[in-house]
């Protein structure tokens, strides 16, 4: 399991007896990266870190040659382990593309059970795992808790009800039971969410195949209300620039996670020239190419006007 600190973008992995200490960095240059991690070192009072992450790409052509060359020296310096990225956007094909480079040690993705069972994203985890790369799955909840409005819904609240965990642990069960996932990225703010994962992580009990498929039927019936990130789709049918996956990202916050603060934080850090030509693009192409058919244009107009 991994305690996330988002406000220092800190995390710390207990495997075991051990501890393996782990943070990030926006940048994409060696300099940035460079000037990064002297910060986080000092502010962390130690000497290294186990697994240091460029943070948020879109692309592992992201990661330039330089960025290839300070990472192998860290190492030799014993500044860093383990070198890798998270990433929230076409993730499938950044795990992809980083099986290929050779020089990947971890990434972070969003992972869930709407996501898993995908067979672009079985392909993408194998093809890491063959390379060697550890995955720690993020975004583990899949956009919030289960609500009790559909047949299916009830059908999965009184099955967790009735094995005595709560949904939010059973989809935690779900990721964990994937072999090929080394850990879980969970942000747990207060006392009664880490007692919560706590508990869970230490249930030995497992989703059964009914669990699963109840799981997959109730993905498969909310889809258009749960963004994937496969931006490469949707912001390539807009005429200009549209973040339109860190948008629903932020919605997501408000919406499934209560946390309003930090989606306005968020949004209001895209530029807001941005902000008002995204309210009135023409989204009708990006909504007929989403393989979730969400309604883009709405949620769009919906989280600026919300959360602006």
């Amino acid at each position: 399991m991994v305690l996330s600190n988002t406000n220092s973008s800190l995390w710390i992995y207990y495997f075991s007896d051990n501890i393996i200490l782990a943070t990030k960095s926006p940048s994409r240059t060696r300099d940035g990266v460079m000037q990064d991690i002297e910060t986080s070192l000092t502010r962390l009072k130690t000497d290294y870190i186990d697994l240091y992450l460029a943070h948020g790409i879109w692309s592992a052509d992201e990661l330039d040659s330089q960025t290839r060359r300070w990472a192998k020296k860290a190492r030799a310096k014993r500044k860093i382990r383990f070198f890798g990225f998270s990433t929230h956007s076409n993730m499938q094909e950044c795990l992809l593309e980083a099986a290929g480079l050779g020089w990947i040690d971890g990434i972070m993705i969003t992972y869930n059970y709407r996501l898993m069972h995908s067979d672009a994203m079985r392909r993408a985890v194998d093809a890491c795992v063959r390379a060697g790369i550890g995955l720690t799955a993020m975004k583990t909840q899949g956009g919030g808790q289960v609500q009790t409005d559909s047949e299916t819904e009830l059908e999965l609240a009184g099955r967790f009800l009735q094995k005595g965990f709560t949904d939010g642990q059973a989809k935690l069960k779900a990721v964990w039971q994937n072999p090929n996932i080394a850990s879980i990225c969970s942000e747990m703010p207060n006392m009664t969410l880490l007692m919560s994962n706590v508990a869970a992580a230490l249930d030995k009990t497992q989703l059964s195949a009914r669990d699963t498929s109840l799981l997959q039927r109730y993905a498969e019936e909310t889809r258009s209300t749960y963004c994937t990130g496969c931006t490469a789709i949707c912001e390539s049918c807009v005429d200009g620039e549209a973040p339109i996956g860190d948008v629903m990202r932020y919605l997501m916050y408000a919406r499934s996670y209560g946390n309003h603060g930090k989606a306005g934080y968020h949004l209001k850090r895209i530029p807001q020239k941005v902000r008002e030509q995204m309210v009135h693009f023409d989204y009708a192409s990006a909504e007929r190419k989403c393989p979730r058919k969400m309604a883009i244009g709405k949620l769009i107009r919906t989280a600026i006007r919300e959360l602006s």
